[in-house]
């Protein structure tokens, strides 16, 4: 949503990625279907500065695609912590366990395939940090799911709240009509203190009171 001029003096003034992140960066480019998914080199720094700033011992990711956003979030683990990332999609499962093998944080990462909305229940964890990046129809129940696993002061972050601008259309498809209605019971939720940050796609940071 802002100009690729602007996006790439952003990029002259945020940490570079490591070999590893820009190898990822660019086999999900060349290899996945939908690469726009990966979070990229600026959200990739923001979600890590905002882990670093957490310093989580626990962390829950919804939707762990080719890795790139885990690896970013794992750099502000406590050096006991551990990082649970849940996906679907097992085509990817060789891809994503290479990646985890080649970073530092391999023993600190739990990757569960299957229906996140049956494994979240399973976790008998509690969370400093919760990144919800999946399918977006599913936000509001992986948010009812995780809010009560997350410790006060805990942060959630979700993907993609502004859709690309689409939630300021007044011609609304399925989607984002499902993207307002999630952004909507945040506003309302008097459980936490809640901004949206205008980077890339949007990211609604949400701080359990």
């Amino acid at each position: 949503m802002i100009t690729e001029e602007l996006q790439n003096l952003l990029l002259q003034y945020c940490e570079p990625e490591s070999e590893l992140l820009q190898r990822i960066n660019r086999e999900t480019n060349l290899k996945v279907l939908m690469p726009r998914m990966l979070s990229g080199h600026y959200q990739g720094r923001v979600l890590s500065m905002l882990s670093k700033l957490v310093n989580p011992k626990r962390i829950l990711e919804v939707g762990t695609f080719t890795g790139y956003a885990t690896l970013c979030l794992a750099e502000g683990l406590q050096p006991d912590g551990k990082l649970f990332t849940l996906d679907i999609n097992v085509e990817l499962e060789d891809m994503v366990r290479r990646n985890f093998a080649d970073s530092a944080y391999e023993k600190q990462i739990v990757y569960l395939l299957g229906d996140a909305m049956k494994n979240i229940p399973q976790l008998d964890e509690v969370f400093d940090l919760v990144f919800i990046d999946a399918d977006k129809k599913n936000n509001g129940s992986y948010y009812d799911l995780v809010i009560d696993k997350v410790r006060p002061g805990g942060l959630i972050i979700v993907d993609n709240v502004l859709w690309s601008g689409k939630v300021l259309s007044n011609q609304q498809d399925k989607d984002t009509k499902n993207i307002i209605t999630f952004n909507d019971k945040i506003a309302k939720d008097p459980q936490v203190e809640k901004l949206i940050l205008p980077v890339r796609d949007g990211l609604f940071v949400i701080r359990k009171k």
